[in-house]
């Protein structure tokens, strides 16, 4: 059975040394034991091949029984130092007592010490055999450290009783390239709080139901959480990774974690994970420099320092990096059953230029600017994640026109299953920014996305990154009045629920946030209590019930037989119609959308077949705080011909608004 949960350990500020009992009653010293190993000569020989997928299991801290005694096994990977110590609140902090073992010429260090509990918290010395580096270091594989700005690892066991078998399987028989995908971007610490405990963010045990009820309310199919990983400087988002193997300890246990995942995935509810393979912070008790040579980064700056976020390149062509970065993302799939990882700041990876001068990058071997190493990382990576993990997926944030990014690597693509479509995001939100006047001049913004938009598996973002950093938040974006921008709104959110493609929203646009996101702040949930607000949240859900419903607007996202346009030149009108269509005859959704404030009474519209046409969804009905305008439940086709169609439809188009109507024959 699994072990209970340990309670979180008490804190050591300082890791100043304990006062240990006087006289004879006193402990004895801990020693290390060197011949107990986690580690084959297989998995050495794999590790420095760099294909061991399963380092977790092997380096790091791992409590267990050896000759009869209780312990703990410390395995590190530092080939350049000459000394390594493992030191912690067990032996005062003392950096000269409890010396590993150099396994041959692997560059692992080992030893066991007998005596230690789950709990106890620790780091390497380690003495460089260059400069005489000397360095204290958190452990890169451990799965639980201290709470920031605290920085020691925490011996810890993963026991859990998970309970989500019967979403495991479910997900193994998924094809999400053809099921409804409505992902839900969470920053969790910022999510909701506790204004009656000084502001703090929730625990992950208490999020876990709170959170859960609120997406299947909401009729979201996952969440996407901002890195969890540990990361020292909350104001990065975890995008400064410097615990790949470990939840931030800010809201809990790795167990409260689990509790986390296992609720939302009882409730039918998917989670995807931010991964940041791309770079790693300067901060000296992580990877950097880490026993006194250029580890994990490369040694020339060009390559292995990056510009943008004053961070490190990992050294994508080291072997052992690359089993460690693997290793990381088999991790969180395996260990913390995630369903998903979006792969953070791609172009970074794959552009050996990027964000840099001339002279300030070093070309492949064969003069080009592409990230040789780093293209062979991510095709194995994605290779592994879908040959070990039925039904999961990656998701690559790339913003260049890079080929083939959602293509399988056997085509020579780089294997992700989607891709962020930032080019909708960008042209979407400029155009939705500008004064209705103006936009018939800019309607190529609208229409241009469907050159591409089946060239790679998209999914649309309207993510963090747009709120932040002086841009405003959604509904700040959007130009003219209060009712003007809840309205512009309402259109932006339902023209992305009719575009092929999948879905992501950030947190807070779903209730119209007026404030730009704060890490420090909570969601601004009073604002429920006003009618437009709490009209946009009900639009939202609504939007994501049609899409999980209508296997027209899902069913077809990757491929160009799902969309057909009516008409996507009428910029003098600012009106765009399209059909969505799916796998079966008679799954057909026709979608219009006016981006104006003038009403559009009598607008004819070409359609493919007679019938009655049900208006299943109006962004401008009253349940939203809209006007009301609308057709009366639907419209009758005549066989007047129009847009080369045999059947039209005669429609009213509310101001600043989308309609999606359902052929019912």
């Amino acid at each position: 059975m699994p072990k209970k949960d340990p309670g979180l350990p008490a804190a050591n500020p300082s890791h100043s040394p304990h006062h240990k009992a006087a006289g004879p009653q006193a402990p004895a010293p801990p020693q290390v034991v060197h011949d107990v190993s986690l580690l084959s000569d297989q998995d050495l020989y794999l590790f420095n091949e760099g294909t061991h997928l399963l380092l977790h299991h092997k380096l790091g801290d791992h409590p267990l029984e050896a000759g009869g005694q209780r312990g703990v096994y410390f395995a590190v990977w530092a080939p350049n130092a000459q000394r390594v110590f493992v030191m912690g609140d067990f032996n005062d902090w003392r950096n000269d007592e409890l010396e590993l073992w150099q396994r041959a010429s692997s560059g692992v260090w080992e030893g066991f010490v007998p005596g230690l509990e789950p709990g106890v918290r620790y780091k390497f010395h380690l003495h460089s055999r260059h400069h005489g580096f000397k360095v204290d270091k958190a452990d890169p594989l451990g799965v639980f450290h201290e709470n920031p700005p605290l920085t020691a690892s925490i011996v810890w066991e993963l026991d859990y009783q998970w309970g989500d078998q019967a979403w495991q399987e479910r997900r193994a028989r998924s094809n999400f390239l053809r099921e409804p995908m409505s992902i839900y971007e969470v920053h969790l610490g910022s999510w909701r709080r506790r204004p009656e405990d000084g502001g703090r963010s929730l625990t992950y045990r208490e999020l876990a139901p709170e959170l859960a009820d609120y997406v299947a309310n909401m009729g979201f199919t996952h969440v996407e959480f901002l890195p969890v990983m540990e990361h020292p400087f909350y104001g990065s988002w975890g995008y400064q990774t410097t615990g790949y193997f470990a939840p931030t300890s800010r809201q809990g246990s790795p167990q409260d974690f689990m509790f986390l995942v296992d609720t939302l995935h009882k409730r039918g509810i998917g989670v995807i994970l931010d991964w940041v393979p791309s770079h790693f912070p300067s901060d000296n008790h992580g990877l950097v420099f880490f026993d006194g040579t250029h580890l994990y980064e490369h040694a020339d700056p060009r390559q292995g320092f990056h510009p943008d976020w004053l961070s490190y390149i990992f050294n994508y062509g080291r072997n052992e990096v690359r089993s460690f970065l693997l290793s990381s993302a088999r991790f969180w799939l395996e260990v913390m059953h995630a369903d998903g990882l979006r792969v953070d700041a791609v172009a970074s990876m794959l552009y050996l230029d990027y964000s840099r001068q001339d002279g300030e990058w070093i070309p492949n071997q064969y003069g080009g600017n592409e990230n040789l190493e780093a293209v062979d990382f991510l095709r194995r990576f994605n290779s592994e994640v879908y040959g070990t993990f039925p039904g999961t997926q990656t998701i690559a944030e790339e913003s260049t026109a890079w080929p083939m990014v959602s293509r399988p690597t056997y085509l020579g693509g780089l294997g992700f299953g989607f891709k962020w479509d930032m080019g909708w995001m960008h042209d979407t939100l400029h155009y939705m920014s500008r004064e209705p006047i103006h936009r018939k001049y800019h309607h190529g913004q609208l229409t241009f996305r469907m050159l591409y938009a089946f060239t790679e598996n998209f999914v649309l973002p309207l993510s963090h990154d747009e709120v932040v950093h002086g841009k405003g938040s959604l509904l700040n974006k959007m130009p003219g009045d209060d009712w003007q921008k809840f309205a512009n709104l309402r259109l932006l959110l339902g023209y992305m629920y009719a575009q092929p493609g999948k879905k992501l929203l950030f947190m807070g646009g779903e209730i119209g946030q007026w404030r730009e996101w704060n890490h420090d702040d909570s969601l601004d949930w009073h604002l429920l209590e006003f009618a437009p607000h709490a009209g946009l949240q009900g639009w939202v859900r609504d939007l994501n019930r049609l899409y999980q419903d209508e296997p027209a607007l899902h069913e077809r996202d990757a491929s160009w037989e799902g969309f057909e346009w009516i008409d996507c030149n009428d910029s003098q009108a600012s009106v765009v119609s399209f059909i969505r269509k799916g796998g079966q005859p008679g799954q057909v959704m026709l979608v219009a959308a006016n981006f104006t404030p003038v009403p559009r009474e009598g607008y004819r519209v070409g359609v493919p077949q007679g019938g009655y046409w049900r208006e299943v969804l109006n962004s401008d009905a009253g349940d939203y705080q809209g006007g009301g305008l609308g057709n009366a439940g639907g419209a009758m086709a005549s066989d007047e011909p129009c847009h080369g169609r045999p059947y039209s439809l005669s429609l009213t188009l509310p101001p600043l608004a989308v309609v999606f109507l359902r052929l019912e024959g």
